[in-house]
């Protein structure tokens, strides 16, 4: 599996890499694409002199911020549009206004970690957007989520394939990438328990009260 990734990023080049960044940071069908494992990889291929460190470092990171961007201005214009639908059952206006509230009260946070959580970093520009998010506030923290995550993620990949030998690097390398996907999902998953833990706390406070 990792060697056709090597074998991908290498034939698509830092071009194909940019854009597979791009789509996956707010164009709406690009949730499915690898791009921790890619970055990761394409660090990896870096170290051994496959790949420019300064071009891949610099590319991901204006591809990442500027696909945050995009994504957020597809929310901010149809957004609302969608959820002013009346006979919509799934998207209503009570929905965007909690999007909103909870943007206004955790949208930093929000914007840095989602860009480590797959799935998630595709659609959080886009409900910044439609949940109407200060837009100054929305690209601050998406430098710094781009910056975290578009040149974190390859320097991890350039620094363990320096100092591991190649063999051993390349035996362990999907072992590696199937741990950082993991890791990537764990600040989903400690935010759905601790809104559940929260949730059942309130629950069992209604309860008392009555």
């Amino acid at each position: 599996m990792h060697f056709n990734l090597s074998e991908i990023i290498q034939s698509i080049g830092l071009l194909g890499v940019f854009a597979i960044v791009f789509a996956e940071s707010g164009l709406f069908f690009g949730f499915f694409l690898p791009g921790d494992s890619l970055l990761f990889t394409a660090g990896f291929l870096s170290s051994q002199g496959l790949l420019s460190l300064p071009l891949l470092l610099l590319g991901t990171f204006i591809a990442a911020v500027a696909g945050d961007n995009v994504g957020y201005a597809f929310g901010r214009k149809v957004g609302p549009k969608i959820f002013s639908r009346p006979d919509s059952k799934l998207f209503k206006k009570e929905h965007l206004e909690k999007a909103h509230a909870f943007y206004a009260k955790h949208g930093p946070t929000t914007i840095i970690l989602a860009r480590f959580m797959p799935f998630i970093r595709t659609f959080a520009p886009i409900v910044a957007g439609a949940a109407d998010m200060h837009y100054r506030t929305f690209f601050t923290y998406n430098l710094v989520g781009g910056a975290l995550w578009g040149v974190g993620i390859p320097l991890l990949g350039y620094f363990l394939g320096r100092l591991l030998p190649p063999e051993v690097m390349d035996q362990y390398l999907l072992a590696i990438i199937v741990v950082i996907v993991l890791l990537s999902l764990l600040p989903g998953v400690i935010h759905y328990l601790k809104e559940k833990a929260y949730l059942k706390d309130q629950q069992i406070l209604k309860k008392s009260l009555h």
